[in-house]
């Protein structure tokens, strides 16, 4: 996972910088610990974080990346401490 991709990939949803920051900092965690992968079946990347996030109804990548978070916890339990509660502006 690169987080450098991923925060510019982000861009695309608004957001504050911080606010990308904090999300691609979760997404790295959830890379390097590997539930994705082994849940999915495939490696968590920059690209796919994005896609997934495209799909969300709306909000900014904090709003997105909780929506998907969400999704991922109901079908296979264990993402809900890698969603984004708070950053710091």
């Amino acid at each position: 996972m690169d987080s450098d991709d991923l925060r510019a990939r982000l861009q695309r949803f608004g957001g504050t910088a911080d606010e990308r920051r904090a999300v691609a900092r979760q997404a790295r965690d959830l890379a390097d610990e590997g539930r994705y992968e082994r849940d999915a079946g495939r490696p968590l990347t920059a690209a796919l974080v994005a896609a997934e996030l495209a799909d969300a109804p709306d909000g900014g990548p904090a709003d997105r990346w909780n929506w998907w978070l969400g999704a991922l916890e109901l079908a296979y339990g264990g993402y809900a401490a890698f969603q984004v509660r708070r950053w710091r502006e």
